[in-house]
């Protein structure tokens, strides 16, 4: 009997070795198998990052020809730069090309943008001087030629192929001269431009009606004509890798804040982008506090408003193609002021501007303020109001938040497809849309009829002021939100939150609300209302020179 316990005790062993060994082979094979899948995965990785090394490797050997094409210049062998010429510009049909020589044997090769040239000048002006010039080949035929051959206002000698391409799209004609390594810029413009109109979005009732253009030099022009200085300066800048777009730095020496000069010109030069169209553009790429709800530079299109800013030591900013010229730094009473202001009676134009300030904050407290009487403080009505409110929301399936919410979203689409529209259309749609939707939601007991009211109020604020319409949009809302979760103590605390970041509101180093040590009507002469011009003796406290006139020799 022991001896056949010892036997099937020896056999449990070896069964249970031979399992052991089948789990240890298992085992093995399974970290053989992963061992095989890590080394497959890394080998995968490896050459994704092998293949990612070639494809910056590559696109580092683009960016560097392209730079170098950008600083390749003309050689002195003349049938080398026509080539150099033809590949530059392979593609563009526009580009209109012409060899030709003189009667001394002195070749030429002219190129210009067909449609943005002046075909006089060209012709009688370039072409025809040159044809009939006596200018013979030599080391000094390009001096000679600028001297006594071309008849044009302005010209330019460069060597660089990056500055020929963008005078080329800029309308000028470039000309290429045998045995020279330069060539030679021409100015020859001729652009289709709009008229010197009123802006529509700055109608004034009196004052100057003009407006900026889309072209750079028109718009420069009229400015000079109202600041006839000599301390007026004018320094261009090219915006955008790929545009090349022309903007100007505009300034009165003398009275501008040199530290905002130096800051917006250094952040100007910072801005990395392939393409500049408008002055928003660079506004949004240099401002200090770039999700804020309110404006960091002042926005214009109109050169008597710019001359005014100016005048108090402000930068513009033009941009070429763009009607509309930046000013900074910009403050927050700018918000609410007009050009009709200072055209107007001074009393006319305080009453005006102080009706400004209180439609922005009628235009987002009074939604808000509804809410929290209707929603959280019954108490605070009076008893005839509060029965008919509840009267009247008593058939109403949806909260007073909500309702506000919704009123408020469907006017700002009605005003957005007015917008859009065609202008007659638009009006009628507008008034149609507001006068039916509204009738019907309420006779359906969508909506409360005091909400309509509210909100019609709030939307007729909202509008006084356009500069402000954006920020009123968000603010109004998000108002009605923490009224709606807290009462009238979520309507304090966003009141609060906003004049906190209002008060810490930056315009390239400037705060944009001005405190003073001491009180002085000097300070506050043009604030919430307008003093008159013999009392404005001093510019804003955004420049060291700040007097602006002596009245009576003081």
């Amino acid at each position: 009997m022991s001896l056949f316990n010892k036997n099937k005790k020896s056999g449990n062993n070896e069964k249970e070795t031979n399992k052991a060994n089948k789990i240890n082979k298992s085992s093995e094979s399974d970290s053989s198998e992963n061992k095989a899948q890590k080394e497959k995965s890394n080998s995968e990785q490896n050459k994704k990052a092998n293949f990612d090394k070639a494809v910056n490797k590559k696109s580092n050997e683009l960016t560097d020809n392209k730079d170098n094409n950008n600083e390749k210049k003309l050689s002195s062998s003349f049938e080398e730069n026509i080539e150099t010429i033809n590949d530059l510009f392979n593609g563009d049909d526009t580009i209109v090309k012409r060899h030709f020589q003189n009667e001394h044997g002195l070749k030429f090769y002219l190129f210009y943008s067909d449609g943005l040239v002046n075909s006089i000048v060209l012709n009688q002006h370039i072409m025809q001087p040159l044809l009939e010039c006596e200018v013979k080949k030599s080391k000094d035929s390009i001096e000679n030629l600028l001297n006594r051959v071309i008849n044009v206002s302005e010209t330019k000698v460069v060597s660089k192929l990056n500055d020929i391409v963008q005078s080329v799209n800029y309308g000028d004609t470039v000309l290429l001269v045998d045995g020279q390594d330069h060539a030679v810029i021409m100015s020859s413009k001729s652009f289709f431009m709009r008229s010197v109109t009123e802006p529509q979005s700055e109608i004034s009732l009196e004052g100057p009606r003009e407006g900026f253009t889309e072209v750079l030099l028109a718009n420069l022009s009229l400015v000079k004509r109202k600041l006839r200085s000599e301390n007026l300066k004018m320094k261009y800048v090219n915006l955008g890798k790929v545009t090349h777009t022309q903007a100007c730095i505009c300034y009165i020496d003398g009275i501008v804040n040199e530290k905002v000069l130096k800051e917006i010109t250094s952040r100007i030069e910072k801005i990395d982008i392939d393409g500049v169209f408008d002055v928003n553009y660079i506004s949004e790429l240099t401002r200090t506090m770039p999700y804020s709800l309110f404006r960091q530079s002042g926005i214009t299109e109109k050169p008597d408003t710019v001359a005014a800013k100016l005048l108090e030591g402000r930068v513009a900013l033009f941009v070429d193609g763009s009607p509309v010229v930046m000013t900074v730094p910009y403050l927050f009473i700018e918000n609410f002021q007009t050009s009709d202001d200072y055209y107007t009676n001074f009393f006319y134009g305080s009453i005006a501007r102080f009706l400004k300030v209180i439609s922005f904050f009628f235009s987002i407290i009074a939604p808000a303020f509804y809410v929290a009487l209707v929603a959280f403080h019954k108490e605070m009505l009076p008893t005839v109001f509060f029965i008919n409110i509840a009267t009247e929301r008593a058939g109403v399936p949806f909260p007073v938040v909500v309702e506000m919410v919704l009123v408020l979203v469907i006017f700002d689409l009605l005003r957005e497809a007015g917008l859009r529209m065609p202008s007659n259309i638009g009006t009628a749609l507008s008034i149609v849309g507001a006068l039916v939707i509204g009738q019907a939601a309420v006779q359906a007991k969508l909506i409360d009829s005091a909400v309509i009211i509210i909100v019609a109020f709030s939307a007729i604020t909202g509008l006084v002021n356009a500069k402000m319409f954006g920020p009123v949009i968000i603010i109004r809302l998000v108002f009605i939100v923490a009224t709606g979760i807290f009462g009238l103590f979520g309507l304090t605390l966003a009141i609060a939150a906003l004049s906190i970041h209002i008060y810490n509101l930056d315009s390239y180093g400037v705060p944009q609300i001005q405190y003073f040590e001491e009180f002085k009507f000097q300070n506050y002469k043009d604030y919430v209302i307008r003093s008159s011009w013999t009392n404005m003796k001093k510019r804003p406290n955004i420049t060291e020179n700040r007097t602006r006139m002596n009245v009576n020799n003081e």
